[in-house]
């Protein structure tokens, strides 16, 4: 868990002097209260000296803002580099302290993902938000293939990929009834219509094994399929069945450019996202394993200035390790920390997908890029010296 690392304590009431030495920096903080039967008090803010300036400062018997000046006894809070390692942050103290609500406290929605139920003996692709693991934290129970922005964009995808498959995309219990009138789909031959057996078993099998490959492959496997099709079409001086061919491989196109990078099989959801530290000249490095969200690791670049290991052997040390500390939490609550940063905008930082190996030169080429851009704090220029943040665990 990433640790509230930094406090203060209050004998009486928390004094003004005391808070205005608080840095004016992005932060999660709890508020502890004085009655031990009391809950505790778990904010996020873009300036922590501003907020519990606020909500700790003198009471203002005209105002109906929010005072917790009588009811804290301490802050305990860490100060947080981006957008990415707040979210993570409080999301962890909220599910460890406030386990009934934390999902309501964070509005939390796991991400829309696409879904071919393998139990079913007629598969079909359909969106869903539960993504079932086992003990192992894998997926089960069928193939999962997102995350996407919005139910609304993983539908529009998957209808556009479905046009290449003639899987059912009906909800009803297929019975196999040859009196059984169909749909549309299978009137237009855009089914292998299982309902009214229009197919045998083994061959809805075979077309659902071509539309999990695809989603496993990103495409790359009915593109190869289509671009071997139009050469020997081309062999064969067949010019418009080459011509078909590629109207299917510009159709094949648009459909892929509505898939966000992010999404993929769940399993092979492998990436490092890369975030400014809350300390000065360091890297938070968020490292995601088969869709799962590890807790950041730090480059801190001017101790690691003076090491004889390179900073490469280190990112690759860390990455390749099979110790992964992952967050608490259920795989989708997991992905919907992961998706609502990358589908976030502004986005901060930058993220590199593991392919067969992880990209290494172009990570520490992204470093020196997210360093070189000087922090909004920076940019805002105060006058003076800016405080600096109390001691860890001071009173």
């Amino acid at each position: 868990m990433l640790e509230l690392d930094c406090g203060l304590d209050f004998a009486g009431a928390p004094d003004a002097p005391a808070l205005s030495q608080l840095p004016p920096r992005p932060a999660v903080c709890l508020i502890e209260p004085r009655d031990s039967s009391a809950q505790p008090f778990l904010i996020r803010t873009q300036d922590l000296r501003r907020r519990l300036e606020r909500l700790l400062g003198p009471l203002d018997p005209t105002s109906k803002r929010l005072n917790l000046r009588d009811f804290a006894s301490g802050i305990r809070y860490r100060l947080t580099g981006s957008k990415l390692e707040q979210t993570l942050t409080y999301y962890q103290h909220a599910k460890s302290r406030f386990p009934q609500r934390y999902k309501k406290l964070m509005r939390l929605r796991p991400p829309a993902v696409l879904k071919i139920n393998l139990r079913n003996a007629y598969p079909r692709c359909f969106v869903t938000r539960r993504v079932s693991i086992d003990a192992a934290g894998q997926p089960i129970s069928g193939s999962y293939y997102g995350p996407f922005a919005s139910r609304k964009s993983a539908d529009y995808f998957a209808a556009q990929v479905l046009d290449f498959f003639k899987v059912r995309r009906c909800q009803i219990k297929i019975r196999r009834d040859p009196t059984f009138p169909g749909c549309l789909y299978s009137e237009m031959k855009m089914c292998l219509a299982p309902c009214f057996a229009g197919c045998s078993k083994e061959e809805y099998d075979v077309e659902v094994s071509k539309l999990v490959t695809f989603l496993e492959t990103g495409g790359d496997s009915l593109r190869a399929n289509f671009e071997q099709d139009r050469e020997r079409a081309s062999e064969e001086l067949d010019f418009e069945k080459a011509a078909a061919f590629h109207k299917k491989l510009e159709k094949l196109d648009d459909a892929l450019r509505a898939r966000p990078e992010i999404a993929r099989r769940i399993q092979d959801l492998d990436a490092v996202i890369l975030q400014r530290g809350a300390e000065e000249q360091s890297i938070a490095v968020f490292a995601i394993r088969g869709g799962w969200l590890a807790e950041p690791f730090f480059l801190r670049f001017a101790e690691l200035a003076s090491q004889p290991r390179s900073v490469e052997h280190l990112i690759r040390e860390r990455l390749e390790s099979e110790m992964v500390r992952e967050c608490p939490g259920d795989l989708g609550e997991n992905l919907w920390i992961a998706a609502r940063w990358f589908y976030g905008k502004p986005r901060d930082g930058e993220i590199f997908f593991r392919e067969k190996d992880w990209p290494y030169r172009r990570i520490l080429r992204a470093c020196s890029r997210i360093l070189a851009v000087k922090p909004e704090a920076d940019e805002a220029g105060t006058s003076g010296a800016t405080p600096q943040s109390p001691t860890k665990g001071a009173s």
